[in-house]
């Protein structure tokens, strides 16, 4: 069974690069745009990961991973933060919220694919 994953980014060209990526390795994917709109997707697929930026527009990835982790259902799900950003600190409020992993923009797809098998095991 394909996993699904859910990802999130405000770049649609982020979006679609993430879309092929994940497609081309087998897997589901559902976008959205950002943290709200991720929240919304939520409610109609049960992603295996979730992959979402910090930097968003409406509702930021640290509002997302805390409101997924604040639900009983999705608080297991692993979350992986895909930014440019990659200052110590923004690594550990995102670690506090509750993300998984952290992957620096632009992204490699085989690493990309590995490090969700990682943490989806």
């Amino acid at each position: 069974m394909a996993m699904t994953i859910l990802t999130v980014d405000d770049s649609r060209t982020i979006r679609e690069m993430l879309k092929a990526a994940l497609v081309d390795a087998g897997m589901e994917v559902f976008q959205a745009e950002d943290g709200v709109h991720g929240l919304e997707v939520l409610e109609s697929c049960t992603p295996d990961v979730i992959i979402t930026d910090i930097n968003m527009p409406r509702m930021d990835g640290f509002g997302f991973i805390e409101a997924v982790r604040g639900s009983d259902k999705y608080r297991a799900v692993p979350i992986l933060v895909l930014t440019t950003e990659s200052v110590d600190d923004k690594k550990e409020r995102a670690r506090r919220a509750g993300a998984s992993g952290w992957i620096i923009k632009p992204f490699d797809p085989v690493k990309l694919v590995s490090a969700i098998n990682r943490v989806a095991a």
